[in-house]
């Protein structure tokens, strides 16, 4: 079975070691090199440093609007295109091109959470479920039949890292599924996306990471979880912007303005929200390294009640 393999980030390189275990990659796409670092060099992606290491040819184009594209796409002849976190729009002309059309590894239970953010948004928005869908593309954004899904619980304190980690290598496993019944003949049957229930995963912006202390503890805790490790929730404390890496909600504060610290100690810095209080228990100064809330407040005595 040829497969073409087209993904980016780090979220996709499990993914494309299950296609590599279960058929021939015959080529994958992946994003053109970008600047980074504080050189800004060029550098490649996950997902091409991965294709690279196994010997797999690598294509990057700018898009696959361009025919040139969409014909050295058909010379490859894929029985099977697998898209996962690609970042490039697939037009029909391509999704039509493969005998068995294009899968997507997508990380939320569809229909929930379509779009570029579900793992942050599913932890943001407080939801107690996700899990990875495996998706027989369409031309709308993730709206196509599901072939197979597997759901994990989301844990209490766990950060948006975390799960992603988790949820790459549940679609590794469910994509390995779905190669497998493919090479033993059996096309998973598709299931329509309900109507009811789709909410969309808009993209992470860096100024969603100031947070609002009048907003509920709660709130402000999924936030923080959600935005690690990028962009880092950022917060004025007594004065001083900081970035918050740990943090959860406690009991109530009445009376107190939100922004105040009520306490502070080895647990953790409480500060005032407009519902119930947030328990700081990493953070890092401007400049400065993550420490615990212990050592940030020997510099800042001033800050205890």
């Amino acid at each position: 079975m040829r497969v073409v393999f087209a993904g980016t980030p780090e979220f996709a390189v499990p993914s494309l070691r299950a296609a590599c275990a279960r058929a021939e990659v015959v080529a994958v796409y992946t994003q053109p090199d970008r600047p980074a670092g504080r050189g800004r060099g060029l550098q490649a992606s996950p997902v091409k440093r991965e294709a690279l290491a196994r010997g797999i040819p690598v294509r990057q184009p700018a898009s696959l609007r361009d025919a040139a594209e969409q014909d050295a796409l058909r010379a490859l002849r894929p029985d099977l295109m697998v898209v996962v976190a690609y970042g490039l729009l697939l037009p029909q002309a391509v999704l039509d091109i493969p005998v068995h059309g294009c899968w997507n590894v997508h990380a939320s239970l569809l229909p929930r959470w379509r779009g570029a953010a579900p793992i942050q948004r599913a932890i943001e928005a407080g939801d107690r479920e996700t899990g990875v869908c495996l998706m027989r593309m369409e031309k709308g954004l993730d709206t196509g039949p599901v072939l197979l899904s597997q759901s994990l619980p989301i844990g209490d304190e766990e950060t948006a890292g975390q799960l992603h980690d988790r949820l790459a290598a549940l679609g590794a496993q469910v994509l390995s599924d779905g190669l497998g019944l493919l090479r033993a003949g059996i096309r998973p049957v598709p299931r329509p996306q309900p109507a009811e229930g789709a909410t969309y995963a808009r993209k992470l912006e860096k100024a969603e990471a100031r947070l609002d202390w009048s907003l509920p503890a709660r709130e402000l805790a999924r936030k923080v979880r959600a935005f690690h490790p990028w962009p880092v929730a950022e917060a004025e404390l007594a004065g001083e912007r900081v970035r918050l890496h740990d943090a959860l909600a406690i009991g109530s504060a009445p009376g107190a303005a939100p922004g105040t610290v009520l306490a502070g100690g080895r647990e953790g810095i409480d500060v005032a929200c407009g519902l119930g209080a947030l328990r700081i228990r990493v953070l890092q100064r401007e400049g400065g390294r993550p420490s615990t809330a212990a050592d940030y407040l020997n510099a800042r005595r001033d800050l205890l009640p």
